[in-house]
């Protein structure tokens, strides 16, 4: 399943994914940007694709009203909802909001507090409106031990970012290289135990380059990539750089190697990831 993660513009954004042979339309949860709910009901009206948060900032949400937005959202789309959340990580967003932004612990417990909250009204049968999926897919964006736990434990789709905070700026992301994902996923399939085969995972590309010549636009990542040797810039799994079939052929690895089966690109990357989609249908 493919999906295309699309801040603004989401109607036009929306029927040219679904022309693309795009599965998903998934719309950020950023101040600044629509909010997330009325963009998505616009592009259900537009397309018949599957939408999505990807994700809602749990602390800006009031858990009894976000399951009202969810049933109603999940209604007018006839059932095509997946709802995405995570803690949040821009602080500036939270001072913005008058929110106080704690610690990651702090964050993680309110979205943990959220979720428990959201789905026991939307599982509570005397709560109107109620949506049609039963449940609504919950889509968890995860890397770290506990969220990646807390994934394991609840979610419908993991969402692996496949990169980690920036010690000296966690607004930043630092790529992982391909082992560094590997213990990632390890460790998920422990945590989840007799449930790793039942979540679906996600990966989200940062970047999709289609270019003739990997070699060369690969050495260009260096100087973005300090923390990464020559050698693992190859092998990062969120970064898609080659020819057609070169990144088609990452794609099935990522499949084969780590049971990814939903592959997100941002917005930017909507043309460029679109011959890789045609290349896999295929198969």
């Amino acid at each position: 399943m493919f999906a295309v993660s699309a801040p603004g513009e989401w109607s036009t954004a929306a029927r040219r994914a679904e022309e693309l042979g795009y599965d998903v339309l998934l719309i950020p949860d950023h101040l600044g940007l629509p909010a997330p709910f009325p963009a998505l009901v616009a592009a259900g009206a537009a397309t018949g694709l599957r939408l999505g948060t990807f994700v809602l900032n749990a602390a800006f949400h009031n858990p009894v009203l976000l399951a009202r937005e969810v049933a109603t959202t999940d209604v007018l789309t006839a059932g095509r909802l997946e709802l995405g959340v995570g803690t949040g990580y821009v602080a500036e967003e939270f001072t913005a909001a008058g929110i106080p932004f704690g610690t990651a612990r702090d964050r993680v417990d309110t979205l943990e507090r959220v979720i428990d909250a959201v789905y026991g009204v939307l599982g509570d049968p005397a709560s109107a409106p109620q949506p049609v999926q039963r449940p609504v897919p919950l889509v968890i964006g995860c890397n770290g031990n506990r969220m990646l736990t807390l994934a394991a434990r609840r979610a419908n789709i993991a969402a692996f970012t496949g990169a980690s905070s920036d010690p000296a700026n966690p607004t930043n992301l630092r790529l992982l290289s391909g082992a560094a994902f590997a213990e990632r996923i390890a460790f998920f399939e422990k945590v989840a135990g007799d449930r790793a085969g039942e979540v679906e995972r996600n990966l989200l590309f940062q970047d999709v380059a289609v270019t003739d010549d990997q070699e060369a636009a690969l050495a260009a990542w260096a100087s973005r990539l300090p923390y990464l040797s020559a050698k693992e810039i190859p092998t990062v799994p969120a970064l898609l750089v080659g020819s057609v079939e070169q990144i088609a052929d990452q794609v099935r690895g990522l499949r084969e190697r780590f049971g990814i089966t939903y592959f997100t690109v941002l917005q930017p990357a909507l043309e460029a990831f679109a011959p890789v989609i045609a290349a896999l249908r295929r198969d």
